[in-house]
């Protein structure tokens, strides 16, 4: 139940009756409330322990999402990151595509991606997603109207695919998050450690420093971070909401190091009445105010964030909690609602 699983809950809620297609569904991974939706899966479920390696079968999901029958369908909100908006709906069916991102791995991070991997996945890369990205761009046409949850978002769904669209943030639930009495001197780090966040520069920047960080977060990089990290830094792979929430409230700042389509972690740091130091690109831009909310700092570089952790020292008795938390309330639920079903009715009323 990450970002995009929250805004697909959301939008059920919505259209209480619609049924859900997917590729891959495992019901203990999400929500109560997801988990009793008539929930379809493509063929590609049915392959060999498809819910620990469906990104493996990557290269079949176009032709799994073609088989997809939508017949009968008036609404079809397809929810992007990767190839999702492919289906095929019916001729008078509209079809709304809520982007959270084109796929990076074939578009603007492909390099990186693809430094990463190992060899043989390496050398198939490039045939693999030149076919990817000609089935992407003409699936693009598939689509009446692209709905992208930041500006950063709005510009990639322009050049991946030569198409305009509307801006709508992700619903984020700010009213959870609350203030602690007493703010502690740890700084926090939250997400997937995972290459493309760059955990690796809150753990080096830190080591330097010898101040204490909290990282809270599990994936590949795990390891090789622990290796790497001094005492200083303390590693959870994983923490219940409450005590996660705690440790929003409780930390000096929030780090945010990740080139992020939006970014909800750096939101809930701020409805938490927290700042935050973060890269200062992509979708952070939408949500941070530079110098209000948090500090931002322009390379993502070890030298750079420490730089920015050394004039946030100085910076942080000018914040003001009341700020970043009044800053947040625009990126409530129910703002989420009224903009999407507005957009669904502008939509319909195009096609008239």
């Amino acid at each position: 139940m990450r970002g995009g699983e929250r805004v697909l809950e959301r939008i059920a809620r919505l259209y209480p009756d619609a049924d859900i297609f997917t590729h891959v569904y495992d019901p203990q991974a999400v929500s109560p409330e997801l988990r009793a939706r008539n929930v379809r899966t493509s063929f590609i479920a049915r392959l060999p322990r498809a819910t620990r390696l469906y990104q493996s079968y990557l290269p079949l999901m176009p032709m799994a999402l073609e088989q997809l029958d939508l017949r009968g369908y008036d609404l079809v909100i397809s929810s992007e990151s990767g190839p999702a908006k492919g289906v095929i709906a019916a001729p008078d069916a509209l079809h709304l595509c809520y982007c959270h991102s084109p796929m990076r791995y074939i578009w603007d991070q492909y390099p990186a991606y693809r430094e990463q991997t190992g060899f043989v996945r390496r050398a198939a890369m490039p045939l693999l997603t030149h076919y990817l990205r000609n089935w992407d761009t003409a699936s693009a046409s598939r689509v009446d109207h692209f709905i992208a949850n930041s500006r950063f978002i709005r510009r990639r769904i322009s050049r991946a695919w030569g198409r305009d669209s509307q801006v709508i943030h992700p619903p984020v639930p700010v009213e959870l998050y609350k203030t602690a009495d007493k703010v502690g001197d740890s700084y926090l780090w939250v997400g997937q450690l995972i290459a493309y966040k760059r955990p690796d520069l809150a753990v080096d920047a830190f080591t330097r420093l010898g101040l204490p960080l909290l990282v809270v977060g599990d994936d590949d990089m795990a390891a090789s971070l622990k290796r790497r990290a001094g005492p200083n830094i303390r590693f959870v792979a994983k923490l219940p909401f409450d005590q996660l929430r705690r440790a929003y409230a409780e930390a000096k700042a929030l780090v945010f190091t990740a080139e992020e389509d939006f970014g909800i972690v750096p939101v809930e740091a701020n409805a938490s009445g927290r700042p935050v130091i973060a890269y200062g690109r992509a979708g952070v831009l939408d949500s941070i105010l530079d110098g209000e909310t948090g500090l931002f700092f322009a390379e993502q570089t070890t030298d750079a964030l420490l730089d920015a952790v050394e004039r946030f020292e100085g910076w942080l008795p000018h914040f003001d909690p009341a700020t970043a938390i009044a800053n947040v309330q625009r990126f409530a639920p129910e703002r989420f609602d009224r903009e999407f079903l507005d957009a669904v009715r502008r939509a319909e009323s195009g096609r008239d």
